[in-house]
Formats: C-alpha cells, sequence, structure tokens
C-alpha cells in the first residue's frame, strides 16, 4: 500500500514521483529514511585525513570520484559506507587532501545514476564543476586575523547596497581590477576629474556597512574569461559556500577566489567598513542540475499537489526552509561564512519564503559567534504551502527578534507604487501621503508588530525596480532638471534621518541612473556600472548625503533604539498639505524637523527659544554655530527638508 502522507513532510507525491527515487515506504520508514544528521557535513580536512560526509537517504550507494587534477581525469573511485541509524554516506581518506578534486556518483532505486559536486562545497573548479578540498587556512591573506570588534549600537548602522562588478568595473574610474573582489579595495582609485572612486569614495562617504550583493558561486556567467560578457546581479545560486569565480582574478585556482574575498573583506575592515553578504538559499537557479536535487531528489524543495514546483519566489521554484536537512543546510552556510569569512551581517533575499524557525535558528547560531552580526531580509508576503503564522514575513516581525525587515511603506509613501512607473508619492505630488510617511517615518510605529526600530530598514531605492531617478524621470518626463535634482535629494534626507536603519543603494547619492531599465539584472555593463563621474555633476547631492550621514552619527535623537523611546521624545505638529513638520525632545536641546514637498515655500512656526541650523535650504550643519535670526515663523524652501536645534537652557 502507498504511504500516507506524514505531518513532518508535506507535498510528498512529487518526491514519490521523482524518477520512481522513493517508491514505497510505510509512514514510520519514511520518517526514519528522513531522520536529521546534527554532525558536520562536506569534506572535512585535516592535515592528517580528510573525511568525507554526504547525507544521501535515498541512495542505495555513493561513491567517491577522484581526479588527477582540478581538470584531469577520474582517477579513483571508492564506495562510501552508508550509517545504518543516521542515513550518512561517509569517506575516510589519510594523509594531507590539500587540492584534492572531487565529486560524487549516486545510485537510486530503479536505477538512476547522478554525478554531483559536494552541496557543501568550500572551494570548486572553474563554473563550480567540481568540488575541492583545501587547508583553508593557506587561504588567508597576510594579516588575516579576528573579526572586528561588536558593532554595539545596531541604531547607528547605515548600510550602501553595491554590486562588486557594478562597482569597479566603469571605465569612469582608474579601477585596475575591474569586476573583480580586489577592484573593490584598491586605494587611491580616482574618477575623470580626480575625485575619490571606490575604497577611498565609500571611505569620505562615512557609512558603516556595505551590503553586497550575491557573492557566493553564481550559476550565469562564465568564469573562464577574465571579462566576462555575461552579465548577472548573483541571483542563481550554484555552490552557496564557495565564492563567485568571475570576480577573482583566476576563476581556474580554487584558492585564488576564496583569498581575494578574504582580501577585501579585511581591507574593508581595515577602513572601518563593515561587510553584509546577500545570500539567496529561496530558490536555486537550475533543481535538475543542482547538487541538492541530485543528491536527494525532490527533499530540498516545495511541491504542489500536482507534483510541480511551487514559484512563490517568481523564478520557478522554491527551497523547502521547514525541512530539518534544509534548515540546517542554511543556518551551516551561514556560520560558515560568518567564521570563515568573518562576514558582519546578512540579507535574505525574498526572505518571506522561509519559515520563522530557521530564521530565529539562523539568529541563534549567529549570536553565538557575535549577537550584533546584522541579520534582515525582504519579509514579503509571498505564496508558501505554509501557515501565516509560520512565514517569515514582516507581519511576523513580533516572533522574529533582532531580525530586520525592509520597509515597503517608506518607500511606497516617498515615490508611490514600485510597480507602475508613474505613480506617485509625497515627494513628487501625491496628496494625503503625510500620515503614512510620518507613521514609517517612525520605523513604521504602531503600523505592524515590529520589537523595536533597528528591525526596520528604510530605503527608498534598491539594485531592482528603477532608480530613483529614473523613476522621477518616467514620471513627470517634461519635468525640469532641476525639480527632479531636489526631489531626490528630498527623498534621500528623509531616508537618513528617519528612525530604523537607513539603506543607500550605490549611486543613489548622485542620482543614479540605469537608462530607465528597470530590473537590470541580466544587462549589460553599460546600464549597471557605476558612473563615478556623476559625482561631479550632481556635486551638491553627495554632499548633502555625506554630511547627513555625519548629522545622523553626531545627533542620538535621530537613532533611537526603542519604541518607548519614540513615544516619549517625539511629537507630530504637521502632517497635511505636503508638509511634515515634527520634533524630538531631550533634556538639553530639541530638535525641529520637517520635509516640505510643495513647489512652494511652507512656512513654519517657532516657538520662544534659540535656534541653531543643522539643516536646511540643502546644507547641512555639522557645527552650532549658525543661529536662526529672530523670528516667529521660518519658510521651508520647496521640495526640502529642515532640521532645526533648539536649546532649552
Amino acid at each position: 500500500m502507498r504511504y500516507q502522507q506524514p505531518e513532518v513532510l508535506p507535498n510528498h507525491r512529487r518526491i514519490i514521483r521523482n524518477r520512481e527515487v522513493i517508491e514505497r515506504y510505510s509512514r514510520e520508514d519514511y520518517v526514519t529514511l528522513f531522520k536529521q544528521y546534527h554532525g558536520q557535513l562536506g569534506a572535512i580536512y585535516t592535515e592528517e585525513g580528510t573525511e568525507f560526509k554526504l547525507w544521501a537517504p535515498t541512495a542505495s550507494q555513493v561513491e567517491l570520484l577522484i581526479y588527477e587534477s582540478n581538470y584531469g581525469p577520474l582517477v579513483e573511485s571508492y564506495v562510501m559506507e552508508k550509517s545504518e541509524t543516521e542515513a550518512l554516506w561517509s569517506y575516510y581518506l589519510p594523509g594531507d587532501q590539500h587540492g584534492l578534486t572531487y565529486r560524487y556518483r549516486l545510485i537510486f532505486v530503479g536505477g538512476m545514476v547522478n554525478t554531483s559536486v559536494d552541496p557543501y562545497s568550500k572551494a570548486v573548479t572553474v563554473n563550480g564543476a567540481r568540488s575541492v578540498v583545501l587547508n583553508l587556512e593557506k587561504t588567508n591573506p597576510e594579516g588575516w586575523g579576528e573579526r572586528m570588534a561588536p558593532f554595539e549600537d545596531q541604531s547607528q548602522a547605515i548600510i550602501y547596497e553595491a554590486h562588486v562588478r557594478d562597482f569597479t568595473v566603469s571605465n569612469s574610474s582608474s579601477i585596475i581590477n575591474k569586476g573583480k573582489f580586489l577592484g573593490v579595495i584598491e586605494e587611491g582609485a580616482v574618477n575623470d576629474y580626480g575625485s575619490p572612486a571606490g575604497l577611498d569614495y565609500l571611505k569620505e562617504l562615512g557609512v558603516t556597512h556595505v551590503e553586497f550583493l550575491p557573492m557566493f558561486d553564481f550559476q550565469t556567467v562564465d568564469e573562464t574569461v577574465y571579462k566576462p560578457t555575461q552579465y548577472n546581479w548573483g541571483y542563481d545560486p550554484l555552490n552557496y559556500n564557495a565564492p563567485e569565480g568571475s570576480y577573482a582574478t583566476d576563476a581556474y585556482n580554487p584558492e585564488v577566489r576564496i583569498r581575494e574575498l578574504k582580501a577585501m573583506i579585511k581591507k574593508l575592515h581595515d577602513a572601518g567598513i563593515r561587510v553584509i553578504m546577500d545570500v539567496v538559499y529561496n530558490h536555486v537557479y537550475e533543481v535538475e542540475q543542482h547538487s541538492l536535487h541530485l543528491t536527494v531528489p525532490g527533499y530540498f524543495f516545495r511541491y504542489n499537489e500536482e507534483g510541480e514546483f511551487t514559484n512563490g519566489t517568481g523564478v520557478g521554484n522554491d527551497t523547502a526552509s521547514e525541512r530539518p536537512m534544509f534548515r540546517k543546510y542554511i543556518v551551516d552556510s551561514v556560520t560558515y561564512w560568518a567564521e570563515e569569512f568573518h562576514i558582519d551581517g546578512f540579507r535574505f533575499d525574498l526572505m518571506g519564503i522561509h519559515d520563522i524557525v530557521t530564521m530565529n535558528e539562523v539568529r541563534k547560531s549567529l549570536d553565538e559567534i557575535d549577537p550584533t552580526i546584522m541579520l534582515f531580509g525582504e519579509g514579503w508576503n509571498l505564496y508558501t504551502p505554509l501557515a501565516e503564522h509560520e512565514v517569515a514575513n514582516q507581519n511576523n516581525a513580533h516572533v522574529m527578534p533582532r531580525i530586520g525587515q525592509f520597509n515597503d511603506g517608506i518607500r511606497e509613501a516617498l515615490k508611490g507604487n514600485d510597480f507602475d512607473p508613474q505613480a506617485r508619492g509625497f515627494i513628487n505630488g501625491a496628496w494625503y501621503m503625510e500620515q503614512s510617511l510620518i507613521s514609517n517615518f517612525m520605523a513604521a510605529l504602531d503600523l505592524r508588530s515590529y520589537i523595536e526600530p533597528t528591525q526596520l530598514i528604510q530605503y527608498v531605492e534598491a539594485h531592482d525596480n528603477y532608480t530613483l531617478y529614473d523613476r522621477l524621470k518616467a514620471a513627470d518626463p517634461g519635468l525640469d532638471e532641476e525639480t527632479i535634482v531636489k526631489r531626490h535629494e528630498l527623498a534621500s534626507t528623509i531616508i537618513l534621518l528617519a528612525q530604523g536603519i537607513p539603506f543607500i543603494h550605490a549611486g543613489q547619492e548622485f542620482l543614479r541612473s540605469k537608462q530607465g531599465v528597470r530590473d537590470s539584472y541580466n544587462s549589460p555593463d553599460h546600464i549597471n556600472e557605476i558612473d563615478w563621474n556623476r559625482q561631479e555633476t550632481y556635486r551638491h547631492s553627495v554632499n548633502l548625503v555625506k554630511n547627513l550621514i555625519q548629522l545622523r552619527k553626531q545627533e542620538p535623537l535621530l537613532h533611537l533604539s526603542s519604541y518607548e523611546d519614540i513615544r516619549q521624545v517625539m511629537d507630530v505638529k504637521n502632517n497635511a498639505f505636503q508638509l511634515v513638520v515634527l520634533t524630538y525632545r531631550s533634556e538639553d536641546y530639541n530638535l525641529l524637523i520637517a520635509f516640505n514637498a510643495r513647489e512652494s515655500a511652507a512656512p513654519v512656526h517657532l516657538e520662544e527659544g534659540r535656534y541653531i541650523y543643522k539643516l536646511y535650504d540643502g546644507q547641512v550643519f555639522l557645527d552650532d554655530e549658525h543661529e536662526v535670526e529672530d523670528s516667529h515663523t521660518i519658510y521651508v524652501p520647496p521640495y526640502t527638508g529642515m532640521v532645526l536645534k533648539q536649546f532649552t537652557h
């Protein structure tokens, strides 16, 4: 009789049908078959020998395939031993196996044979075709030491999102290692006008964290050429635990990509900048050829009642984080990156596909390494077969402490619906957006059940969808450039002054354009590259962002750590007619903040007292020396923000 569906593993039909790998099991046999293994997996290296461990419960035989070299022929195969109690296959090779190249051959019920790289590969050959054993100590660059000291106050984080290739590839900078990890950290790079580019520019900008789009090994960029013609953001996972080879100066040497990524991280750390890694565990590029599916067909992915892949991600397949061994895989992978590469944060792509238990397990595992490692993601409400209370989306933020969420609320309040280029928000003419803006500005206070403001990633622009500049141009193609610039600057000003954690897309500060391309994930370099000369055209905007970052760091009232603090010290004075005015109170001084989205200057009433300018008409004052002339009313210029400091003693 066909086995009955166990509650622990829904959507079983596809797993049974999948090439008849699994035929008939009783409920008890099935649960035993997929019993979780809690130990270390992959190639476990020591100088005395390497132990290979693979979880493959449905395989009837597994062989370890050994190759002559990284690209040589097969020279040996060993039948691995299966543990009767743990569904684990293992084999021990004595001696120093540093540099050994291997794969697995799996034979299943019915005669199906799969050959696969190790799902836990830490090093791979070009294009991720084979797994390689390495002594990882040999990949450490000179001076590689311990992690950075903990980042104690999360409220002071300021995130800058970048793509390794975009950041380095343009001919508008003097960066030599274009498109490479090493290009990110070249000192002395300049644009055509002699202004800083690359690392030196980042240091001047003052951000605390750089979030890089995927740096693990992805599939659609050919690594066999030094300057690949294909382009991708990297949301097409191949080997989750190995760095991307196209970003290395020698993708053929498995050690180089690891060493150069570590060198990049170390140099950023030396500059006081922490590194966040964008991770994509929610789907793979090609299921049928992915190591997770080849080693345990059907287990790691979700299926509907018709036996088809579910598609909540919109890319054709969804992984199943709720299954114990994929939950373990995610936790193992994240902790590996944090420990081996000293990563300071993780941004989970489409986090709303995953389950709450998995995300909390990730948080717990990172806490054991460094509790200040950042963890956040896209908590969109996506389709999953899980119950609503099980999904790691915005609605469940209250049961995921210290796990952040991108706040699309402030994004849409500022510029309108992100899927309609003609939609409008507060900055470009929409009415009745003030209440939504101020609530989201206060870290979504009372909008959702967040635990603390630092769970909110505040942004108006990111790598996907239109850049803000292109979006403003599309909404008003006949509008003069000066007004577009002012609206753009107003949006960035609001993000950098908002409670929560501000997030800036690389180039946003000089009005980055992708020539009207909405989602440029596979567009060529001339669409995606950072034009470093653009900072000259929009120098005022660059300086505004740079100085607002410093102002935010200086003023504790601009980065409060609790909702209780926000409620106690913040008052909303006006939130109508395209004008928002609010105040913060402290023992020694108050801050008055205003945002004017009108075409004309907006009057703001001042109470009695001594005021100084901190932000006015696009200029930031980092000292306390510019007093406001004695007046009961001050006029905020069109499309600008204002911050005044009122001394109470």
